[in-house]
């Protein structure tokens, strides 16, 4: 074998200053102070629902969940979500199929957590209500749209471990919010994290957006414009796949089949009467540009999850997908009034979403349908971007 012996003596000589330098190094370390772990006062998560009187029920489905260790780990911060016994007694008269009545005794109720209700529905419920840090009241951002925030729940671990749901707190003036239920009180502190209680017991979606609009008589139209959206071929089933995305984080404001009637007979000249059947109004979608149709149907869709309870109280103009096409375009006016229900906390009493050709705000008759990838809001009227 024949050596270059100019790069072998350069070899050797980078080799020498690099052992001169590990071995200047290890003489010489600065050492560093070890920090003194600060020690973790009062008690934790789990023990803390467990001395609240009102949260025994809470309690109870913590450890059906199996989730006591987790919460009591002081190793770990956590926010968690919790409903008080008036919510959870609702939840367990909903998931006894009506069995067990809201004024049966909390035993009773305790009972059903313990022994009927699945382990597997008690952690997927339960996970989705604690996330992975600590979120005090006031640091919930009182702007919209509202916070995207991890929770611990994977629902599809088979597509990727580190999946986890999002859920989404809110502040305004007029209240506090996680995705649309009211937070009664903030800020029960633990020594690893923070509780805020519900109004209603949180639990996680399990199906998508398409899935709905598939599936829904009432969006036979809604459904029927987005299929013929995807007959794009520069874009083919590009809607649909984004309404079936676990990843995707989407507002939908989905007119209804009357919404869809009235405006295409209009669109139609009167040719189509808003009383014929759903098959005269599809084959007339059908025969519409790809790239209207299109237009129509993302002006429909916010590229995030807004709540109700997180529109604005005066009518404003936020984006939709159409922006994507169009950046100038002023999108649609969001507005909601809001109403405070004894015993619950403040709610949504109306919202309306106008396009900016509507001379009319449509109204949203069904609020907060809640899904893997988004939101529906249901409407009175098709949007007209133009």
């Amino acid at each position: 074998m024949i050596f270059n012996n100019n790069k072998l003596k350069t070899g050797l000589l980078l080799l020498t200053a690099s052992l001169f330098f590990i071995t200047a190094c290890n003489k010489d370390v600065q050492q560093f102070p070890v920090p003194t772990p600060t020690p973790v006062t009062g008690i934790a998560l789990g023990e803390t629902v467990k001395a609240t009187a009102d949260d025994s029920l809470y309690y109870k489905l913590i450890v059906r969940s199996g989730l006591l260790t987790t919460l009591n780990n002081t190793s770990n911060s956590y926010t968690l979500y919790v409903a008080g016994n008036a919510a959870m007694r609702q939840f367990v008269n909903i998931a006894s199929g009506g069995l067990i009545p809201i004024a049966a005794p909390d035993a009773v109720h305790a009972n059903f957590i313990s022994t009927q209700l699945p382990a597997s529905s008690a952690g997927a419920i339960v996970s989705y209500n604690i996330s992975p840090q600590k979120l005090l009241a006031a640091s919930i951002p009182t702007s919209f749209p509202n916070l995207q925030f991890p929770s611990i729940f994977n629902p599809a671990p088979q597509v990727s471990a580190l999946l986890r749901l999002t859920n989404f707190p809110s502040r305004r003036a007029n209240g506090a919010w996680l995705n649309a239920f009211p937070l009664k009180s903030t800020d029960l502190l633990a020594a690893n994290g923070v509780i805020h209680h519900t109004a209603a017991l949180l639990t996680p979606p399990s199906t998508y957006l398409w899935d709905r609009i598939n599936s829904a008589p009432q969006f036979a139209l809604l459904k029927a414009s987005v299929q013929r959206a995807d007959a794009d071929p520069t874009a083919p089933g590009a809607l649909q796949a984004a309404l079936l995305n676990i990843g995707a984080n989407l507002t939908l404001f989905a007119p209804d089949t009357t919404a869809f009637k009235n405006a295409l007979s209009f669109l139609s000249g009167g040719a189509i009467p808003p009383t014929a059947p759903n098959a005269n109004f599809i084959g007339f979608i059908n025969t519409l540009p790809i790239a209207t149709v299109k237009g129509i149907v993302v002006y429909h869709i916010l590229g995030t999850r807004a709540f109700s309870v997180n529109f604005p109280t005066t009518s404003t103009f936020v984006p939709t997908l159409l922006n994507g096409a169009v950046p100038t375009h002023p999108g649609v006016a969001l507005q909601a009034t809001f109403v405070d229900v004894p015993g619950f906390g403040m709610v949504t009493a109306t919202a309306t979403v106008k396009g900016a050709a509507n001379p009319t705000a449509a109204n949203v008759t069904t609020k907060d349908d809640h899904f893997l990838n988004g939101v529906i809001h249901t409407i009175d009227q098709v949007l007209l971007p133009q």
